[in-house]
């Protein structure tokens, strides 16, 4: 911040929000927009990357773009480390909202909230405030504490197969059914049947399906 004003980038496609903040902005003498709002996650690296604001105001669904506001605000923390991102949301989702802690952010605002609500809490987010009520941080750490758990046992189920059970499992991810297996890898459809068994019991699935659903979710495979 320098002398005690806040430079902040506005991101969001909401012309209307956007204006309204732009508005308040205008008549506050201890903010300055860096540059005027920017409707896509992309202008929005692009922008905090050459400016460095102290505070980027981060929609977190973008119509019509690929990246969401979550990617965004990863990116923007690693070009510009000391930029506070605070994610800006209709949604009360908290797989959303854990994923924008994980990406960098430094809170959540309600678009419901009033413009000079929003811009009191980008000063609070610039002088360190973490822009999280406590009610909310408790569950977003439990619900971030499961989903390790989770993941360690599934990593532990998946760290079972053999060499060739991942090997069967990526072809099964492929489309591919028993018999083509058995060609391809120059066994017989009985043991490709028999390893699908021993893959299904391992992971704990009931289905080929499941399975590939299950390693494709905690990363053991590729797809596509």
């Amino acid at each position: 911040m320098a002398d005690g004003t806040v430079s902040l980038l506005i991101c969001d496609d909401h012309k209307v929000l956007t204006d309204a903040l732009s508005m308040v902005v205008g008549v506050d003498a201890s903010l300055r927009l860096v540059a005027p709002p920017v409707h896509t996650p992309e202008e929005g690296v692009v922008l905090a990357s050459e400016q460095l604001p102290d505070v980027v105001l981060m929609d977190i669904m973008f119509k019509g773009s690929e990246m969401t506001g979550i990617e965004a605000t990863r990116r923007i923390k690693e070009r510009s480390p000391s930029t506070k991102v605070i994610v800006m949301t209709a949604h009360d989702e908290d797989r959303l909202m854990v994923e924008a802690v994980e990406a960098g952010a430094s809170g959540f605002l309600s678009k419901d909230l009033p413009a000079d609500e929003i811009l009191h809490a980008a000063k609070a987010a610039a002088d360190g405030e973490v822009l999280i009520d406590p009610a909310t941080l408790t569950r977003l750490l439990a619900q971030v504490a499961r989903e390790r758990e989770e993941q360690r046992d599934a990593m532990a189920l998946l760290d079972d197969l053999t060499e060739r059970e991942r090997q069967i499992l990526q072809l099964l991810a492929q489309g591919k059914r028993n018999d083509d297996i058995a060609a391809e890898l120059y066994i017989s459809p009985q043991t490709v049947q028999t390893h699908v068994r021993n893959i299904l019991g391992k992971l704990r699935v009931h289905s080929k399906l499941e399975a590939v659903a299950f390693a494709v979710k905690h990363g053991a495979l590729q797809v596509g």
